[in-house]
């Protein structure tokens, strides 16, 4: 299966600047790591490589979609876990819902309300429409949404690609023990081989 082409995107998981910038909500909040802020030239890399090679780029929006008053609907565990998100933060067509400026344009940008881009969101239509049957996947945070979005890409029949040094979580042990879960059932690669794949035209293993 060759790596790159109309078939294959790189599946940008969540690179928000509410949660990336230090200006977003995450940031003011105080919640950020160096593993994450790390992953933005690599991303760049990949995204201007598989732009290059023809594939797509695609982003997935997490989103707090606003009730009443504008208050975001949230479900109890995020709450819990994120008692600092409030009325604003990750609201579609806000600054802080979009993806960061470093890694724009996206083709297609898909808005979801869970872990999975697949739940309850347009993603699987898309990918359909344009053809695409590989996806690289690199994001944040690993053990959340890249997990969740690659396992259900993984039960729907798309060959998926796991870029281990493009995915980041809050910590180191989190990230490495979903690495070694996720490569049970992914390809595998660093950002620096996806690039080369791309620019060689270099094929996946199956």
């Amino acid at each position: 299966m060759t790596l790159g082409g109309p078939t294959t995107a790189f599946l940008i998981v969540d690179m928000q600047n509410d949660f990336v910038h230090p200006g977003g909500a995450y940031g003011r909040a105080g919640q950020s790591a160096e593993a994450i802020t790390a992953l933005i030239p690599r991303h760049k890399s990949v995204a201007d490589a598989m732009r290059a090679s023809g594939g797509w780029a695609i982003s997935t929006q997490f989103t707090l979609v606003p009730g009443r008053g504008g208050e975001p609907l949230i479900s109890d565990h995020l709450h819990r876990l994120r008692p600092f998100l409030t009325k604003g933060d990750f609201a579609p067509g806000s600054w802080g819902h979009a993806l960061i400026d470093d890694l724009q344009p996206a083709d297609f940008t898909i808005e979801k309300v869970a872990y999975s881009a697949f739940y309850m969101s347009r993603l699987e239509f898309v990918l359909a429409k344009a053809g695409i049957t590989t996806l690289v996947i690199g994001g944040i945070v690993t053990n959340g949404g890249v997990a969740s979005s690659l396992r259900d890409a993984h039960v729907r029949g798309f060959h998926t690609v796991l870029l281990t040094d493009g995915c980041a979580a809050f910590s180191e042990e989190a990230h490495d023990a979903t690495v070694r879960s996720l490569a049970t059932v992914s390809e595998t690669m660093v950002c620096a081989e996806c690039v080369h794949a791309l620019q060689a035209g270099d094929r996946a293993s199956p």
